[in-house]
């Protein structure tokens, strides 16, 4: 897709799965790339690959949690790079849990990193992207729409960035920056060996459904090509598209399904 030189790119989240295969794919596309998250080391790794290519990588630690260093990155960026064209925030993760075992601490976990991080990174992006008018990606999920047994904090989470979304769509109008929110169904990724404390356990596995697993390079280019044509909502694989359809006009089928694929919490 046709583009302008020069123009910079940050994704959140971009040191391992749809963040770090958006990475990729940016720098593919020609787009200076600003990859941030809080594991430096992955990044370099990221940015390594990225450079071996001939693409431009800028590696900035960012930990979504803390408000100055989210506003530290943005300077950072512009003090290198000079302006900022696109922010794709996907940095986010999931707890795991019933409703009646989580904790406010779970809950506010899980809240300040997709919530909170997403939308103070949108805050000290946006007098950056006005200037270019800019395209903003937020990496939402299918169960922004689904009942989500086990992990209704993370669907609770993912339903507040569609709704951010739906309202930066308003907010922005006449600025000339574009929202789109973007809603994968399964896709590889290492949420399901993350904790509910933030902490990476590679070893874990992924008890989703391997059949219906998207890999993360066919993701990325579909979740790039819908913020760079400036779309509103896009939810995509066919088995989201499908769940969010039965959601809305039967419901009563669509918890049928989930509630006999539900694992009990542990």
């Amino acid at each position: 897709m046709a583009k302008a030189k020069e123009e910079v790119i940050w994704i959140t989240g971009a040191s391992s799965g749809i963040g770090k295969s958006i990475a990729i794919e940016c720098a593919r596309l020609g787009y200076k790339v600003v990859l941030s998250s809080r594991r430096k080391e992955l990044l370099d790794k990221v940015a390594d690959t990225i450079r071996e290519s001939s693409g431009e990588a800028l590696v900035i630690p960012c930990d979504i949690m803390e408000e100055t260093a989210i506003e530290n990155a943005v300077q950072q960026i512009i003090k290198e790079w000079r302006c900022l064209d696109i922010v794709i925030a996907n940095a986010g993760f999931g707890v795991f849990g019933s409703i009646e075992n989580l904790t406010a601490k779970d809950w506010n976990r899980q809240l300040q990193v997709n919530v909170t991080g997403l939308a103070l990174t949108v805050k000290y992006a946006l007098p950056h992207l006005k200037k270019t008018k800019g395209r903003i990606g937020l990496v939402g999920s299918v169960g922004a729409y689904l009942p989500n047994p086990n992990v209704g904090a993370y669907g609770a989470s993912k339903a507040a960035v569609n709704s951010i979304g739906q309202t930066l769509q308003v907010e922005l109008m006449g600025t000339g920056v574009s929202c789109t929110t973007v809603h994968p169904g399964f896709v590889v990724s290492e949420i399901a060996r993350v904790d509910n404390d933030g902490v990476w356990h590679p070893e874990q596995s992924d008890s989703r459904p391997s059949n219906l697993m998207w890999p993360t390079d066919k993701a990325a280019k579909v979740m790039i090509e819908a913020i760079l044509k400036r779309k509103r909502n896009y939810v995509f694989t066919a088995h989201g598209k499908l769940a969010v359809w039965l959601q809305r006009w039967f419901p009563a089928v669509m918890r049928s399904i989930i509630s006999k694929g539900a694992k009990p919490d542990s």
